[in-house]
C-alpha cells in the first residue's frame, strides 16, 4: 500500500521553479483541492510513522526529536517577492507529499524525454517521521524589501567566535529531520531541485545522534564529549513552557505568531584534546557526572540542579535558567563529523539548534554568559552561525510564509 501511495500522480506540470516558476507551482497546487495525503495514518511514535505537516505550528520544532538531520541554508537569486512566493508554494506542495511518504509531483516516472519530478532515492521508504521546517534570515527581508520583525537581526559577535562566512547566514533555511538519513537528504535534495533559478544552497550540514530530547521519559542522548545533553529541555507536552519560551505571540507580526526564532550554530569540538583530559576535570567543567549525568549534589540525572553545589564556572551553572533570570530555550542539536581538518584531527562537534520566542531572552544572554567564562571554551569553537524567523504553521491550501508574502 505504501508503494502504491507513493506512486499516485499529480496533475499538471512538474515542480521546476525558475523561468516557469508560477506555472509549475500552480500545476502542483491544482491537486490541493483534492483530498490531502492522509497524514497521521500511522503513529509518529512508531518506526516509519507520519508526522502531520499542517497545524498551528511548523512541525520539527516541538516535535519529538528524530535521529537524523539535513540542514540547508539558501541564498536567493532574485529580489522578486512573487518569484519567491512561487518557490515556497511549490516547496510546500512537495513537503506535504514527502512528509507523507509520497513522491513529489508525478513521481520518479513520467515522460521519457523529460526529467522526473522526484529524484527517486526514497521510493519504497517509509516517512521515517520526516519533518521540514522553514525559516527566513535577516537578509531575506532586506533582499525582498519586506519589514523585519522588531529587533530581528544577525546575532552579535561573541568572544571566541571564529565564524566561517561560507558556513553562516543565508536568506532561507530548511531543517529536515527524520529517522532515516536518506529520507532527510532526499527531502532537501528535491527542494534544491525545485528552487533552481530562484534559490541556491549557501551551506548545509548533516547531523546524526540527536544530542537533545524533547521527550523526558526517553533516554537522554549524549554529545560527542560523552556527556548527556538537554536534560532540562522543554518537553513537547509542556504547553505552558512552549507558549512562554518558544512560540511567538501577539508581540510579533501576524505571519510569525505561532512560529519561533531559530539559532543554528556549528560548534567544532577539539575532541582529541578533550579525550586526554581527566575525568574529574571533564565533570567539573560540566557540573555533572559523566556516567549518570547527575548534577553535582545529586545522584540521578533528573535530580534538581542546586546551583551552589556546582563549580561557579561550570557549564550547567552558567547556562541554567536559575543563573539567568529564567532564560529558557528549546534545543534540537545533533552531532556531526565531516572528515578531517587537514591536520590529522577529526572535524567533529555539535550542530546546535535552538528555538525561542525572543532572541534577547533566549540564546543571546546564554551565549554571552558562556562565552565570558565557560571553561568548556578551551575545547570548543563556534565556527558557523545563522539566525532565522520561522513562520507559524501552515494550513491546508496555504504555503510557507504566505501571510508575509501575499501583501508584498
Amino acid at each position: 500500500m505504501a508503494e502504491l501511495s507513493r506512486r499516485r500522480l499529480l496533475t499538471g506540470a512538474g515542480l521546476a521553479v525558475g523561468a516557469g516558476a508560477a506555472a509549475a507551482a500552480g500545476a502542483v497546487l491544482a491537486r490541493q483541492d483534492q483530498p490531502e495525503p492522509r497524514a497521521g495514518r500511522t503513529s509518529p511514535a512508531t518506526a516509519g510513522g507520519v508526522i502531520p505537516f499542517h497545524g498551528a505550528h511548523q512541525a520539527g520544532i516541538a516535535t519529538p526529536v528524530q535521529d537524523r538531520l539535513h540542514f540547508a541554508a539558501f541564498d536567493l537569486g532574485t529580489d522578486s517577492p512573487e518569484r519567491v512566493a512561487a518557490m515556497l508554494r511549490a516547496w510546500t506542495a512537495a513537503a506535504v507529499r514527502m512528509t507523507s511518504a509520497e513522491e513529489v509531483g508525478r513521481g520518479a516516472t513520467g515522460a521519457e524525454l523529460a526529467p522526473p519530478d522526484d529524484t527517486g532515492e526514497a521510493i519504497g521508504l517509509p516517512a521515517s517521521r520526516l519533518t521540514l521546517t522553514v525559516g527566513f534570515g535577516p537578509s531575506f527581508f532586506d533582499r525582498l524589501k519586506l519589514p523585519r520583525p522588531d529587533g530581528f537581526e544577525d546575532l552579535p559577535r561573541f568572544p571566541g567566535d571564529r565564524l566561517d562566512p561560507d558556513r553562516s547566514g543565508g536568506d532561507v533555511c530548511v531543517q529536515a529531520c527524520a529517522d532515516d538519513p536518506q529520507v532527510a537528504v532526499h527531502a532537501v535534495r528535491n527542494l534544491v531541485r525545485i528552487g533552481f533559478g530562484t534559490a541556491s544552497v549557501r551551506w548545509s550540514q548533516l547531523g546524526f545522534g540527536k544530542t537533545s530530547s524533547t521527550t523526558p521519559e526517553a533516554q537522554t542522548p549524549r554529545n560527542l564529549m560523552g556527556f548527556k545533553d538537554g536534560t532540562n529541555n522543554i518537553a513537547t507536552t509542556d504547553r505552558e513552557k512552549l507558549d512562554a519560551h518558544v512560540w511567538v505571540g501577539d508581540e510579533g507580526p501576524e505571519w510569525l505568531r505561532g512560529g519561533s526564532y531559530l539559532v543554528a550554530r556549528r560548534i567544532r569540538m577539539h575532541i582529541e584534546t578533550w579525550d586526554r583530559t581527566s575525568l574529574k576535570e571533564q565533570e567539573d567543567i560540566f557540573g555533572r557526572t559523566k556516567r549518570e549525568g547527575a548534577p553535582y549534589g545529586g545522584t540521578r540525572e533528573h535530580d534538581p540542579v542546586v546551583l551552589d553545589k556546582l563549580p561557579v564556572d561550570s557549564h550547567v551553572r552558567l547556562s541554567n535558567p536559575g543563573s539567568l533570570n529564567g532564560v529558557t530555550i528549546l534545543r534540537r542539536g545533533y552531532s556531526f563529523t565531516d572528515g578531517t581538518d587537514g591536520l590529522g584531527r577529526l572535524d567533529a562537534g555539535l550542530f546546535f539548534l535552538a528555538y525561542q520566542r525572543d532572541l534577547e531572552k533566549g540564546f543571546i544572554p546564554i551565549q554571552r554568559a558562556l562565552a565570558a567564562k565557560d571553561p568548556l571554551n578551551e575545547y570548543i569553537q563556534h565556527v558557523g552561525s545563522g539566525v532565522y524567523a520561522c513562520p507559524g504553521g501552515v494550513r491546508p491550501g496555504s504555503y510557507w510564509g504566505e501571510a508575509l508574502l501575499s501583501g508584498a
